[in-house]
Order: C-alpha cells, then sequence, then structure tokens
C-alpha cells in the first residue's frame, strides 16, 4: 500500500510526520500523522494509538498535547488517524458537527450512504495497524490505545472489544454510554439504523458486562466540561457497569477542568506513563 508523505518535523530526537493513503476499508483516501521516537532507529518500538474527537483531524493531537516528549523518552511511536474520509459529496457529510466529516464515531456503518466509507472501527482495528506494522519499525505484539470525547468513546470499544490485542486503554472525557446521550444517539441512528442491540457493540458502558478485559481502564475527566453537564459523557454509567463487571476503572475527576486541549496537556504525562508502564517501556 502507497503512503504519500505530506510534511514531517524534528521533534525530540524523533520526528512527527503526517501520511495520506487510499483506503480500502474506507473507500476513500485518509490521512493519519506519526511520532517516531529516537530509539526506533536502532530497534522495534511498541504503538501507542490515539483516536481524536469531533470535529478534530489527525494534526490536533500532534500539534496540541505535548506527547512527543515523553513519547521520545519511553520510546512510544505515536499514530493518530483521521476522525472520518472526508470531502466524498456524500448528501449531508458537511450539514452537522456532531454527524459526518469529522463525526464518524469509529463504528462500521451499514446505513446508506455512510456504509460504503464509514468503516472507521475496522480502519483503527485492523487496516491502519497493518500499514504501521508494513512501514514502520514497530514491535506489533506491543500496542495500546487511547483518546479524546468521540475518540475517547473510540478507544474503550476498540479495547473492549479486542483485549488481546492491546496492553492498556485510556481516555479523556470519554463518551462512555452513546446509547444514552444525544450525540450517540445521533450518530448510531444515522449509521446504524434503529436496533438498538446493534448500537450496543460500540457502546463502552453495555461492552464492559461481556468483555474479557482485565486490566485498569485510566479516564480522566474535567468537572468543568459544559459536555458533561450536558448529559454527554456519563462517566457515572460507564463506572456503574466498570464496578458490576469486576474491571478496574480509575476514574479522576479534575476539578475546574473543561473539554480543551489545555485539559488534555495538563494530564498527557500520566496517560503516556500509563501505556508506557504495560508496554513495558520501564
Amino acid at each position: 500500500m502507497t503512503l504519500t508523505l505530506n510534511q514531517q518535523n524534528r521533534s525530540f530526537g524523533g520526528t512527527t510526520q503526517f501520511y495520506q493513503h487510499s483506503s480500502q476499508c474506507c473507500n476513500a483516501p485518509m490521512r493519519f500523522s506519526v511520532y517516531i521516537p529516537p530509539q526506533a532507529a536502532q530497534q522495534p518500538v511498541p504503538i501507542l494509538y490515539w483516536l481524536s474527537g469531533l470535529t478534530c483531524t489527525e494534526e490536533n493531537f500532534m500539534s496540541k498535547a505535548g506527547a512527543q516528549r515523553l513519547a521520545a523518552q519511553y520510546g512510544l511511536l505515536l499514530v493518530a488517524p483521521d476522525t472520518s474520509p472526508r470531502n466524498l459529496g456524500l448528501p449531508g457529510e458537511e450539514d452537522r458537527w456532531d454527524f459526518g466529516s469529522g463525526a464518524s464515531f469509529y463504528v462500521d456503518a451499514t446505513e446508506l450512504p455512510w456504509a460504503k466509507h464509514y468503516q472507521m472501527y475496522r480502519y483503527v482495528t485492523e487496516e491502519l495497524p497493518l500499514l504501521i506494522e508494513e512501514n514502520f519499525p514497530v514491535d506489533p505484539t506491543r500496542q495500546s490505545i487511547f483518546g479524546h470525547s468521540m475518540g475517547g468513546h473510540g478507544a474503550l470499544i476498540c479495547a473492549l472489544r479486542n483485549p488481546s490485542r492491546y496492553q492498556s486503554v485510556s481516555a479523556f472525557a470519554p463518551i462512555t454510554a452513546p446509547m444514552c446521550c444525544p450525540w450517540g444517539e445521533t450518530a448510531f441512528r444515522g449509521y446504524l439504523g434503529e436496533n438498538r442491540q446493534t448500537w450496543a457493540a460500540y457502546d463502552a458502558s453495555e461492552l464492559v458486562k461481556t468483555s474479557a478485559w482485565q486490566r485498569p481502564i485510566l479516564v480522566d475527566q474535567g468537572d468543568a466540561d459544559s459536555f458533561l453537564a450536558q448529559g454527554q459523557l456519563l462517566p457515572e454509567r460507564f463506572e456503574t457497569a466498570c464496578q458490576q463487571a469486576g474491571i478496574d476503572l480509575r476514574l479522576r475527576m479534575q476539578p475546574g477542568y473543561d473539554h480543551s486541549y489545555y485539559f488534555i496537556a495538563s494530564f498527557i504525562d500520566d496517560h503516556l506513563r500509563h501505556h508506557a508502564e504495560a508496554l513495558g517501556c520501564f
């Protein structure tokens, strides 16, 4: 599969790079960014995937989170895909900020016209990892995943559905019960149709009931997050579901923090350490 390098910048002894390729899953061009740590010049390194939130692209995390410093220290290769296919000319594709472009919710759509292109769950869990393994100096037996908001939802469902693939998972202000919030109901109805049993396969608070995941889950949530007050994130539902399933959820409510990348940058070090430890980086 051909990769097109669009941009690269040196960072903490490594390189931040931005790529485009033709996705078979999404039947469309897709973009992603990669941070290659300096250790990759000598040996294969573990992979840490980041899934971004609504309206974001492959650039937000690399430019705003401040993750490269510790990724260079721990020898982590960071990967951040775009949040959806783009510029497809689909009806309604650009009508809303919370549905369509930049708002895939990391599901495999079954409803037309989205089903032909919005296969983001398979893209994140199958196609993109294979692409990374084939083109970068990585150890595919050591990979983890985290994300923010819609991407926190994506990270949780990927880990809970694939417990043998990921060594750790964490999230910032994730949408933890999308079946029960306005954002999730809009997205799931549009992408997946009216069958709520189908929705449950993409709802972390439902998945924990049957998942074989047995490792700690780290979640940070700002208590001044306006989307928390609006009932979009529902961490209390996820907390209850984890308690009932016996899953070790480390939910940290952070006083005064909102939903922004200022919040993410404030606690990114803790999340990188969480993953680095699980991946055997120290």
